[in-house]
């Protein structure tokens, strides 16, 4: 018998199906599901609510599960798995991802559909309990507070002067990030820290001559509040 008749033999007693049972796709699919749904649970603690998503959060069940079928089935037989690669590699995702935690439960929600669909329903366990505590032990981590912006329009730039010295009184740090000069006044945006007084500072300045609209913005260095 030749290499390739070897081969050849080989690749058809691996193509022949295997039969799983009715009762252990059950299980893989409940094991997965419930599994999912700590997945559910987790995720809206974690996220913000401006940034909740209930449709998104609810396709994290249903990936996990249907992850886990697709192992189940390219288990049964190579030639279903040559045939489920072709099809997945015409699969394109378009859609933005808002929130970069949104990628770890995606890919968290596939690892477990992958796990469970092997069988292994101790490491999926393990998985979950591990990145929970992960998760929200680093959310609660405290952070420097972020910076601030302020954004001033006013009908000349005389003010500007007096402008940066009431904010040296309020802030640790500041910065003008930009200014815009027309014939019909300036427009100005600073970054700051502040250490007291954020609605004091604002009436400060409004009440300055020559200042028509005075604002101070929370950022966290991707979204303005």
């Amino acid at each position: 018998m030749g290499f390739k008749d070897i081969l050849k033999k080989s690749f058809l007693e691996g193509a022949n199906v295997v039969d799983f049972s009715i009762a252990s796709v059950a299980l893989t699919l409940v094991v997965t599901a419930a599994l999912g749904f700590y997945i559910y649970i987790v995720y809206r603690l974690i996220s913000r609510k401006s940034f909740y998503s209930k449709s998104f959060n609810i396709s994290l069940v249903a990936m996990a599960m249907i992850t886990a079928a697709i192992i189940l089935a390219i288990q049964s037989s190579v030639v279903i798995s040559l045939g489920m690669v072709g099809a997945l590699s015409i699969v394109r995702f378009r859609t933005a991802v808002k929130d970069p935690m949104d990628l770890v439960f995606l890919f968290w929600s596939i690892s477990i559909g992958i796990i469970c669909g092997a069988g292994l329903y101790g490491l999926a366990l393990m998985l979950c309990i591990c990145v929970t505590v992960v998760v929200f032990s680093l959310d609660f981590f405290p952070v420097a507070k972020a910076p601030m912006l302020l954004v001033l329009n006013a009908q000349s730039e005389k003010v500007e002067e007096e402008v940066l010295r009431i904010v040296s009184g309020y802030a640790s740090y500041y910065r003008v990030k930009s200014r815009n000069l027309t014939k019909y006044g300036m427009d100005m945006v600073m970054e700051l820290r502040l250490k007291k007084g954020e609605a004091e500072l604002v009436r400060t300045i409004n009440s300055l001559d020559g200042v028509e609209t005075v604002s101070l913005l929370c950022h966290d260095g991707e979204n303005v509040v």
